[in-house]
């Protein structure tokens, strides 16, 4: 292993993480000649685990590193790249056809995550395509529906899923304009408004931080949320909060959140401070090889962070909220609210900070990378040693990215400036979740003169977890309370039922954990008879 500096670590691990991804591709890459052209293979290790298999979500970040490296360079352009997009388009297309366990073309199959690297179904046991390749048809249809989060782990409503889906609805809106197909534009348009709707319902305003994903009984917590953050980044958007940008007050807290999980589980960040980087993995509850750190989420702390350098030096200022107050009181205790001008102490010494910050996280991956520059899918959470897959395509591709953010090279502007959320009068995200089902939510719950009882929770029509729009319950056979809510057809949330005295305005909430469920199909309904958990 090798103590680095993150300038030294980048000048070294540049060009061999350029070589390893392409390596990864077939036919031509030294590591996957097996697989058909445009292919990208996930890791071209066979077993502990066997990751010689495409995975749509990795080929389609991959990919996504070779369009836009492609796509800024000057003319003439390296013919060779143009040759492996093409070649993944047509690999891609190709796939789109195989019937495969999720369906056909008309019936799921283009939701399927994991296929051979020949090209044919894989059947064993066991979405990002849109960001490279817009499957929009299928993202407008399908975007509200439950499906697998970004590990393929759990069941729910997945940030990352979300913010992915509104960008891809945002650019081929755009796309079919270009093509005058206006009907579909209009489609495609009016789904990211609704999907930008529902991506609020992920903030934890109690937490301060994103929940991820809404079912699998963990705390939300999750590299998930970073990475949604770095892929939505749009320059032109500043420091947005609707689109969760990486300067924004709620992206920061969240980062706050997700790196503090990793202080106390992993050995190798024994001893650090409070405002030193370490290293970083999926989420804190994390069993797979043991739970260890990984190349790819570590580097995405970085990358976070020199977007949002990169944004403020643009603008020329940063702000400070109470929501990402904390974030920004890691670096200076006796900071305050406000906005900081790029001429102040303040602003340059927040940013200087931050700054060494973000090359920490470069510079704890280059402790753990070997000299050959191979990176692995995991390092040792005690003794820093690469574990589980190596020579990760997806680790070389965030690693790239991220020593591109360190440069100041920002993406090209897709879309993301100037959003608005609808709202109705009382100040509600408006939107067309789609098929509709119905619930009767009952709790008992015993209460005092002037107290009623209310639920809310991780969806819109459950208030998005704000007590001042959550739904009142009726208590028409008290002490049994009683409210019967349209939700979005098949779909996993939470919630919890509070109590509200009207006299005080005190809230009482009921303990943890938090009730979790998925609504029933399309016109059907089902009552909840729920015990409050004292």
């Amino acid at each position: 292993m090798l103590s680095n500096s993150a300038n030294d670590y980048i000048q070294r691990e540049g060009p061999l993480a350029q070589a390893g991804l392409l390596a990864n591709i077939g036919p031509n890459g030294n590591q996957a000649s097996a697989a058909a052209p445009g292919i990208a293979i996930a890791s071209p290790s066979t077993s502990n685990p066997n990751y010689l298999y495409s995975w749509t979500r990795d080929a389609a970040l991959v990919f996504k590193v070779i369009v836009d490296h492609y796509a800024r360079s000057p003319a003439p352009r390296d013919l060779s790249l143009r040759t492996l997009i093409d070649s993944y388009a047509d690999a891609q297309s190709r796939l789109q056809e195989v019937e495969n366990p999720s369906g056909n073309i008309t019936t799921g199959g283009l939701g399927e995550p994991k296929f051979n690297i020949d090209l044919t179904a894989f059947t064993g046991s066991w979405d990002l395509n849109a960001m490279a390749l817009l499957d929009l048809d299928y993202v407008a249809d399908n975007w509200n529906k439950t499906g697998f989060d970004l590990w393929e782990e759990v069941s729910s409503s997945s940030f990352w899923t979300t913010a992915a889906q509104h960008r891809a609805l945002r650019q081929g809106a755009e796309l079919a304009k270009t093509l005058s197909k206006d009907d579909l534009a209009e489609s495609y348009s009016t789904q990211a408004d609704n999907a930008l709707c529902f991506l609020q319902s992920y903030w934890n305003p109690n937490g301060s931080y994103i929940t991820s994903n809404t079912g699998g009984g963990r705390s939300g917590i999750d590299a998930n949320s970073i990475l949604a953050s770095i892929h939505s980044f749009d320059p032109s958007a500043g420091c947005d909060a609707l689109t969760f940008q990486p300067c924004s007050d709620k992206a920061l807290s969240n980062l706050k959140a997700y790196v503090d999980s990793f202080k106390t589980i992993y050995g190798i960040n024994e001893g650090f401070s409070e405002n030193e980087a370490i290293a970083t993995g999926r989420y804190p509850e994390d069993i797979y090889m043991e739970g260890n750190p990984w190349y790819l989420t570590t580097f995405a702390v970085a990358e976070q962070l020199y977007d949002s350098l990169s944004v403020w030096d643009a603008q020329g200022s940063l702000q400070i909220t109470p929501v990402s107050l904390s974030f920004f009181q890691q670096f200076s205790s006796n900071v305050q609210t406000g906005n900081y001008g790029a001429d102040s102490q303040t602003y340059g010494t927040l940013t200087s900070k931050i700054r060494a910050f973000a090359d920490g996280f470069i510079a704890v991956n280059g402790n753990y990378t070997p000299e050959s520059g191979s990176l692995a899918e995991q390092y040792g959470k005690d003794d820093g040693k690469p574990t589980s897959a190596r020579d990760l395509t997806w680790s070389y591709a965030s690693a790239i990215t991220s020593f591109l953010a360190h440069d100041g090279i920002v993406p090209t502007p897709w879309g993301a400036q100037g959003l608005q959320i609808r709202r109705d009068a009382n100040g509600h995200c408006i939107s067309n979740p789609g098929p509709m089902s119905e619930i009767v939510f009952e709790v008992e719950r015993n209460t005092l003169y002037g107290e009623n009882v209310y639920i809310t929770g991780s969806i819109g029509q459950l208030g998005d977890w704000e007590p001042a729009n959550a739904v009142r319950l009726e208590p028409k056979n008290y002490p049994s309370w009683t409210v019967r809510i349209e939700i979005p057809a098949s779909t996993t949330f939470s919630y919890k039922y509070i109590v509200q005295d009207q006299r005080s305005g005190q809230v009482t909430w009921e303990n943890d954990p938090n009730h979790e469920v998925a609504s029933p199909f399309k016109g059907q309904s089902v009552v909840l008879s729920d015990t409050w958990h004292d």
